[in-house]
Protein backbone atom coordinates (compact mmCIF):
# COMPACT_ATOMS: atom_id res chain seq x y z
CA UNK A 1 0.00 0.00 0.00
CA UNK A 2 2.57 2.20 0.78
CA UNK A 3 6.03 3.57 -1.41
CA UNK A 4 7.57 4.13 1.63
CA UNK A 5 7.67 3.33 5.15
CA UNK A 6 6.63 6.17 7.00
CA UNK A 7 9.38 6.94 9.75
CA UNK A 8 8.20 6.54 13.54
CA UNK A 9 9.19 6.76 16.88
CA UNK A 10 8.28 5.13 20.40
CA UNK A 11 7.91 7.35 23.89
CA UNK A 12 8.83 5.19 26.90
CA UNK A 13 10.61 2.81 24.98
CA UNK A 14 12.09 0.41 28.09
CA UNK A 15 8.53 0.00 29.93
CA UNK A 16 6.75 -3.33 29.10
CA UNK A 17 4.57 -1.97 26.88
CA UNK A 18 7.14 0.37 25.59
CA UNK A 19 9.25 -3.29 24.63
CA UNK A 20 6.13 -4.60 22.85
CA UNK A 21 6.28 -1.59 20.50
CA UNK A 22 9.80 -2.38 20.06
CA UNK A 23 8.94 -5.69 19.40
CA UNK A 24 6.06 -5.17 17.12
CA UNK A 25 7.95 -2.21 14.61
CA UNK A 26 11.21 -3.78 14.59
CA UNK A 27 10.17 -5.44 11.03
CA UNK A 28 6.71 -3.71 10.95
CA UNK A 29 5.82 -3.89 6.79
CA UNK A 30 4.44 -0.05 6.70
CA UNK A 31 6.43 2.04 9.27
CA UNK A 32 10.17 2.37 10.20
CA UNK A 33 10.93 2.20 13.63
CA UNK A 34 13.75 5.33 13.34
CA UNK A 35 14.01 6.72 17.39
CA UNK A 36 13.03 5.55 20.56
CA UNK A 37 12.92 8.03 23.89
CA UNK A 38 13.18 7.30 27.56
CA UNK A 39 14.09 8.77 30.72
CA UNK A 40 16.69 11.86 31.28
CA UNK A 41 18.83 9.06 32.53
CA UNK A 42 18.87 6.88 29.43
CA UNK A 43 19.33 9.38 27.63
CA UNK A 44 22.41 9.52 25.02
CA UNK A 45 22.98 5.80 25.90
CA UNK A 46 22.23 3.27 23.35
CA UNK A 47 18.61 1.21 24.04
CA UNK A 48 20.50 -2.01 24.70
CA UNK A 49 22.58 -0.89 27.52
CA UNK A 50 19.45 0.95 29.12
CA UNK A 51 16.80 -1.80 28.76
CA UNK A 52 16.18 -4.52 30.59
CA UNK A 53 14.41 -6.74 28.11
CA UNK A 54 11.52 -8.66 29.77
CA UNK A 55 10.25 -10.42 26.07
CA UNK A 56 11.25 -13.28 24.29
CA UNK A 57 13.18 -13.13 21.38
CA UNK A 58 15.96 -10.50 22.75
CA UNK A 59 16.39 -6.72 22.13
CA UNK A 60 15.60 -6.37 17.96
CA UNK A 61 19.10 -5.98 16.13
CA UNK A 62 18.25 -2.94 14.59
CA UNK A 63 16.64 -1.12 17.54
CA UNK A 64 19.83 -2.24 19.95
CA UNK A 65 22.68 0.31 18.72
CA UNK A 66 19.80 3.16 18.60
CA UNK A 67 20.68 6.43 21.18
CA UNK A 68 17.68 6.82 23.54
CA UNK A 69 16.46 10.89 22.53
CA UNK A 70 14.26 13.07 25.08
CA UNK A 71 10.31 12.81 24.60
CA UNK A 72 10.46 15.88 23.04
CA UNK A 73 8.88 16.44 19.12
CA UNK A 74 12.13 17.78 18.09
CA UNK A 75 14.40 14.92 19.41
CA UNK A 76 12.17 12.77 17.56
CA UNK A 77 11.28 14.51 14.60
CA UNK A 78 8.85 12.25 12.96
CA UNK A 79 5.21 12.03 11.86
CA UNK A 80 4.06 9.58 14.32
CA UNK A 81 4.59 8.53 17.58
CA UNK A 82 3.85 5.47 19.52
CA UNK A 83 3.16 6.54 23.35
CA UNK A 84 3.77 4.12 26.51
CA UNK A 85 3.89 6.87 29.04
CA UNK A 86 2.00 6.67 32.40
CA UNK A 87 -0.85 8.66 32.48
CA UNK A 88 0.69 11.28 34.64
CA UNK A 89 3.04 12.12 32.17
CA UNK A 90 1.08 12.07 29.28
CA UNK A 91 -1.27 14.45 30.40
CA UNK A 92 1.36 17.22 29.47
CA UNK A 93 3.69 15.19 26.89
CA UNK A 94 1.12 14.17 24.33
CA UNK A 95 -0.21 17.69 23.58
CA UNK A 96 3.25 18.95 22.91
CA UNK A 97 3.68 16.35 19.99
CA UNK A 98 0.31 17.16 18.25
CA UNK A 99 0.71 20.84 18.97
CA UNK A 100 3.50 19.95 16.38
CA UNK A 101 1.74 18.51 14.01
CA UNK A 102 2.86 14.59 15.23
CA UNK A 103 0.22 12.02 14.95
CA UNK A 104 0.12 10.43 18.61
CA UNK A 105 -1.31 6.71 18.52
CA UNK A 106 -1.24 6.30 23.13
CA UNK A 107 -1.53 3.53 25.18
CA UNK A 108 -2.68 6.01 28.25
CA UNK A 109 -5.42 6.81 29.40
CA UNK A 110 -4.96 10.23 29.89
CA UNK A 111 -7.30 11.05 27.16
CA UNK A 112 -10.16 9.01 26.82
CA UNK A 113 -12.55 10.79 28.27
CA UNK A 114 -12.42 13.42 25.95
CA UNK A 115 -15.28 14.24 23.75
CA UNK A 116 -13.09 15.10 20.83
CA UNK A 117 -10.54 12.40 21.56
CA UNK A 118 -11.47 9.14 19.76
CA UNK A 119 -11.26 5.80 22.19
CA UNK A 120 -10.31 3.58 18.61
CA UNK A 121 -10.98 -0.50 18.31
CA UNK A 122 -10.94 -0.37 14.34
CA UNK A 123 -12.55 -3.53 14.67
CA UNK A 124 -15.86 -2.05 16.13
CA UNK A 125 -15.55 1.98 15.36
CA UNK A 126 -13.96 3.04 13.07
CA UNK A 127 -15.75 5.88 12.09
CA UNK A 128 -15.06 7.73 15.53
CA UNK A 129 -11.44 9.15 13.94
CA UNK A 130 -14.15 11.76 12.22
CA UNK A 131 -13.03 13.20 15.94
CA UNK A 132 -9.63 13.99 14.69
CA UNK A 133 -11.09 17.34 12.66
CA UNK A 134 -12.98 18.06 15.60
CA UNK A 135 -10.21 17.78 17.76
CA UNK A 136 -7.76 19.76 15.44
CA UNK A 137 -10.32 22.03 15.28
CA UNK A 138 -11.09 22.70 18.79
CA UNK A 139 -7.55 22.61 19.73
CA UNK A 140 -5.42 24.32 16.77
CA UNK A 141 -3.40 20.84 16.77
CA UNK A 142 -1.90 20.34 13.53
CA UNK A 143 -1.09 16.82 14.93
CA UNK A 144 -3.85 14.54 17.37
CA UNK A 145 -4.22 12.25 20.05
CA UNK A 146 -5.61 8.92 19.27
CA UNK A 147 -6.63 6.19 22.12
CA UNK A 148 -6.83 2.76 22.37
CA UNK A 149 -8.59 1.34 25.33
CA UNK A 150 -7.55 0.12 28.68
CA UNK A 151 -6.49 -3.54 28.26
CA UNK A 152 -9.50 -5.27 29.81
CA UNK A 153 -11.97 -3.48 27.73
CA UNK A 154 -10.49 -4.47 24.37
CA UNK A 155 -11.51 -7.79 24.12
CA UNK A 156 -14.29 -7.64 25.98
CA UNK A 157 -15.70 -4.67 23.47
CA UNK A 158 -15.29 -6.72 20.66
CA UNK A 159 -17.21 -9.74 21.81
CA UNK A 160 -19.89 -7.31 22.86
CA UNK A 161 -20.09 -5.33 19.44
CA UNK A 162 -20.47 -8.97 18.21
CA UNK A 163 -23.32 -9.59 20.45
CA UNK A 164 -24.89 -6.25 20.30
CA UNK A 165 -25.08 -6.19 16.69
CA UNK A 166 -27.04 -9.67 16.54
CA UNK A 167 -29.21 -9.15 19.62
CA UNK A 168 -28.84 -5.33 20.87
CA UNK A 169 -27.49 -5.41 24.26
CA UNK A 170 -29.30 -4.26 27.75
CA UNK A 171 -27.63 -5.44 30.83
CA UNK A 172 -23.78 -6.76 31.19
CA UNK A 173 -22.35 -7.93 34.48
CA UNK A 174 -18.80 -8.56 33.89
CA UNK A 175 -15.54 -10.57 35.79
CA UNK A 176 -11.94 -9.95 34.94
CA UNK A 177 -9.10 -12.31 35.92
CA UNK A 178 -6.13 -10.07 34.55
CA UNK A 179 -2.58 -10.84 34.11
CA UNK A 180 0.21 -9.61 36.53
CA UNK A 181 2.05 -7.66 33.19
CA UNK A 182 -0.99 -5.24 32.84
CA UNK A 183 0.26 -3.94 35.85
CA UNK A 184 3.76 -2.94 34.23
CA UNK A 185 7.16 -3.71 35.09
CA UNK A 186 8.07 -4.61 38.38
CA UNK A 187 4.27 -5.04 38.92
CA UNK A 188 2.92 -6.64 41.90
CA UNK A 189 5.08 -8.29 44.25
CA UNK A 190 5.47 -11.55 44.43
CA UNK A 191 4.50 -12.41 48.11
CA UNK A 192 1.21 -10.43 47.11
CA UNK A 193 0.29 -12.25 44.22
CA UNK A 194 1.84 -15.92 44.46
CA UNK A 195 -1.09 -18.47 45.89
CA UNK A 196 -3.72 -15.47 45.81
CA UNK A 197 -6.11 -13.00 43.86
CA UNK A 198 -6.22 -9.41 44.44
CA UNK A 199 -9.96 -8.84 44.04
CA UNK A 200 -9.02 -4.63 43.56
CA UNK A 201 -7.64 -2.72 40.88
CA UNK A 202 -7.12 1.06 41.25
CA UNK A 203 -9.58 2.63 38.65
CA UNK A 204 -10.43 -0.25 36.85
CA UNK A 205 -13.76 -1.15 37.22
CA UNK A 206 -14.49 2.86 36.64
CA UNK A 207 -12.86 2.30 33.34
CA UNK A 208 -14.11 -1.24 32.85
CA UNK A 209 -17.85 -0.01 32.69
CA UNK A 210 -17.66 3.15 30.87
CA UNK A 211 -15.16 2.76 27.92
CA UNK A 212 -17.32 -0.03 26.03
CA UNK A 213 -19.91 2.21 25.83
CA UNK A 214 -18.05 5.16 24.39
CA UNK A 215 -16.27 3.01 22.15
CA UNK A 216 -19.69 1.51 21.11
CA UNK A 217 -21.32 4.88 20.96
CA UNK A 218 -22.69 6.72 18.42
CA UNK A 219 -21.02 9.84 16.73
CA UNK A 220 -22.90 13.12 17.07
CA UNK A 221 -21.61 17.11 16.28
CA UNK A 222 -21.03 17.29 20.03
CA UNK A 223 -19.15 13.70 20.21
CA UNK A 224 -19.79 10.26 21.06
CA UNK A 225 -23.40 9.52 22.35
CA UNK A 226 -22.54 6.57 24.85
CA UNK A 227 -24.35 3.45 23.88
CA UNK A 228 -27.79 2.53 26.21
CA UNK A 229 -26.80 -0.70 27.78
CA UNK A 230 -25.57 -1.03 31.31
CA UNK A 231 -22.58 -2.54 32.93
CA UNK A 232 -21.39 -4.05 35.91
CA UNK A 233 -17.85 -5.26 36.78
CA UNK A 234 -15.84 -6.32 39.85
CA UNK A 235 -11.72 -6.87 38.31
CA UNK A 236 -9.20 -8.67 39.86
CA UNK A 237 -5.29 -9.33 39.61
CA UNK A 238 -3.98 -12.99 38.91
CA UNK A 239 -1.19 -14.51 38.76
CA UNK A 240 -0.45 -14.96 34.87
CA UNK A 241 1.78 -13.28 33.08
CA UNK A 242 -0.10 -12.36 30.03
CA UNK A 243 -3.89 -12.67 29.09
CA UNK A 244 -6.60 -10.74 30.21
CA UNK A 245 -9.72 -13.74 30.40
CA UNK A 246 -13.47 -11.85 30.93
CA UNK A 247 -16.58 -13.74 32.72
CA UNK A 248 -19.61 -12.46 31.06
CA UNK A 249 -22.85 -12.51 31.76
CA UNK A 250 -25.22 -11.09 29.21
CA UNK A 251 -29.17 -9.83 28.68
CA UNK A 252 -29.82 -8.30 25.25
CA UNK A 253 -33.30 -7.16 23.60
CA UNK A 254 -33.77 -9.16 21.06
CA UNK A 255 -33.79 -12.81 22.47
CA UNK A 256 -31.78 -15.79 20.53
CA UNK A 257 -33.65 -18.72 19.64
CA UNK A 258 -31.40 -21.46 20.65
CA UNK A 259 -27.52 -20.50 22.04
CA UNK A 260 -26.24 -21.74 18.63
CA UNK A 261 -27.46 -18.85 17.26
CA UNK A 262 -25.08 -17.01 19.97
CA UNK A 263 -22.05 -18.88 19.20
CA UNK A 264 -22.62 -18.25 15.10
CA UNK A 265 -22.74 -14.45 15.63
CA UNK A 266 -19.73 -14.73 17.83
CA UNK A 267 -17.99 -16.84 15.42
CA UNK A 268 -19.20 -15.08 12.21
CA UNK A 269 -18.20 -11.70 13.09
CA UNK A 270 -15.88 -9.69 10.70
CA UNK A 271 -14.26 -6.32 11.02
CA UNK A 272 -15.42 -3.53 8.77
CA UNK A 273 -14.68 -3.59 5.39
CA UNK A 274 -12.11 0.01 5.91
CA UNK A 275 -10.67 -2.30 8.81
CA UNK A 276 -9.54 -5.23 7.09
CA UNK A 277 -6.54 -6.00 5.21
CA UNK A 278 -4.10 -4.18 7.18
CA UNK A 279 -0.95 -6.00 8.33
CA UNK A 280 -2.38 -5.99 11.94
CA UNK A 281 -5.52 -6.78 11.23
CA UNK A 282 -6.67 -9.67 13.21
CA UNK A 283 -7.79 -13.15 11.40
CA UNK A 284 -10.45 -14.72 13.47
CA UNK A 285 -11.62 -11.69 14.58
CA UNK A 286 -13.12 -13.90 17.00
CA UNK A 287 -12.38 -16.99 17.47
CA UNK A 288 -14.69 -19.39 19.40
CA UNK A 289 -13.80 -22.34 20.92
CA UNK A 290 -15.73 -25.58 20.95
CA UNK A 291 -13.81 -26.87 24.03
CA UNK A 292 -15.11 -26.30 27.22
CA UNK A 293 -12.48 -26.10 29.03
CA UNK A 294 -10.78 -23.14 26.69
CA UNK A 295 -10.08 -20.27 26.43
CA UNK A 296 -6.82 -19.99 28.81
CA UNK A 297 -4.45 -17.47 28.90
CA UNK A 298 -1.33 -19.85 28.72
CA UNK A 299 -2.76 -21.84 25.75
CA UNK A 300 -4.66 -19.26 23.64
CA UNK A 301 -3.62 -15.76 24.56
CA UNK A 302 -1.49 -15.63 21.11
CA UNK A 303 -4.40 -16.70 18.86
CA UNK A 304 -3.87 -14.85 15.62
CA UNK A 305 -0.56 -13.54 16.61
CA UNK A 306 -1.75 -12.25 20.17
CA UNK A 307 -4.63 -9.71 17.99
CA UNK A 308 -7.16 -12.39 17.84
CA UNK A 309 -10.26 -12.07 20.73
CA UNK A 310 -11.43 -15.84 21.90
CA UNK A 311 -14.20 -16.91 23.25
CA UNK A 312 -15.63 -20.01 25.06
CA UNK A 313 -18.04 -21.88 26.97
CA UNK A 314 -20.54 -19.71 25.43
CA UNK A 315 -24.00 -20.84 26.84
CA UNK A 316 -27.52 -19.92 28.50
CA UNK A 317 -27.53 -17.95 31.93
CA UNK A 318 -30.70 -18.72 34.14
CA UNK A 319 -30.34 -14.85 35.04
CA UNK A 320 -29.84 -13.05 32.19
CA UNK A 321 -29.96 -14.68 28.73
CA UNK A 322 -26.11 -15.85 28.45
CA UNK A 323 -22.64 -16.09 29.42
CA UNK A 324 -18.89 -16.53 27.99
CA UNK A 325 -15.40 -16.28 28.58
CA UNK A 326 -13.27 -13.87 26.32
CA UNK A 327 -9.67 -14.01 26.33
CA UNK A 328 -7.49 -10.97 24.97
CA UNK A 329 -3.88 -10.47 25.37
CA UNK A 330 -3.33 -7.66 27.00
CA UNK A 331 0.33 -6.10 25.96
CA UNK A 332 -0.36 -6.90 22.77
CA UNK A 333 -4.19 -6.46 21.40
CA UNK A 334 -4.87 -4.09 24.62
CA UNK A 335 -1.67 -2.19 24.41
CA UNK A 336 1.08 -1.84 22.06
CA UNK A 337 -0.48 -4.38 19.15
CA UNK A 338 -4.10 -2.26 19.32
CA UNK A 339 -2.15 1.00 18.62
CA UNK A 340 0.01 -0.34 15.80
CA UNK A 341 -3.12 -1.22 14.25
CA UNK A 342 -5.31 2.18 15.00
CA UNK A 343 -2.30 3.68 13.43
CA UNK A 344 -2.84 1.51 10.41
CA UNK A 345 -6.34 2.18 9.64
CA UNK A 346 -5.08 6.08 10.43
CA UNK A 347 -2.71 5.44 7.53
CA UNK A 348 -5.99 4.23 5.06
CA UNK A 349 -7.93 6.62 6.06
CA UNK A 350 -5.24 9.34 4.96
CA UNK A 351 -5.10 10.84 8.53
CA UNK A 352 -1.27 10.01 8.71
Amino acid sequence: MLNKKIRVGVLASNGSVGQRFVQLLADHPWFDLAVVSGSERRVGKKYGDTCKWLLPGGIPEKVREMVMVPSTPEALDVPLVFSALPKAIAVDQEPEFAKAGIAVCTNAGAYRREKDVPVLLPEVNPDHTALIKKQQANRGWGGFIVTNPNCTSTGTTIALRALDKSFTLDKVFAVSLQALSGAGYPGVPSMDIIDNVIPFISGEEEKFEWEPRKIMGTLTDSGVKMAEFKMSTHTNRVPVTDGHLVCLTVEVRNKPSSIEEVIRAMGEFKTPEISSGLPSTPSPVIKVMEDESRPQPRLDRMTGNGMSTVAGRIRTDPVLDMRLLVLSHNTIRGAAGGSIYNAELLVKQGFI
